[in-house]
């Protein structure tokens, strides 16, 4: 296959994959407002569904919140309230790399930290896009 063939290919089955996410999204929340689903629920509903075609199907619907920690704000009310010592057993500290400084820092500095981090390749993500003239 050409490299002109290939990425006309790659445009089609994105598009294709952007129509098809878009159109379970909608679905999915036609359904969770048929299923009367409260969005601020947390863990697991089960639905019975109805029979389709002969079978019936149960709808297992998995609520999630997301939540944002400000930590300079949590260390703050912590120390206030004389509860810094709940913090590392209620909270996740993640480390995470600065790179832009981290390149700009003498390797005398980075090269000994080396041990802590493990680097492993990630899948590439693309974008191709058509060239206004």
């Amino acid at each position: 296959m050409k490299k002109e063939q290939l990425i006309g290919a790659w445009l089609a089955a994105k598009e294709a994959e952007r129509i098809a996410v878009e159109h379970r999204r909608k679905t999915e929340d036609e359904l969770l407002e048929l299923l009367g689903f409260d969005p601020a629920h947390e863990g697991v509903a089960n639905y019975m569904g109805d029979n389709i075609d002969g079978t019936q199907f149960a709808v297992k619907i998995t609520g999630r919140l997301n939540r944002k920690i400000d930590a300079d704000k949590l260390n703050e009310i912590a120390a206030e309230n004389g509860l810094q010592d709940h913090l590392s057993t209620l909270f996740r500290w993640k480390p995470e790399i600065n790179m832009a400084l981290w390149k700009a820092a003498d390797a005398s500095i980075t090269g000994p930290l080396l041990d802590a981090i493990t680097t492993t390749p990630g899948r590439p993500s693309f974008s191709i896009t058509p060239v206004e003239d």
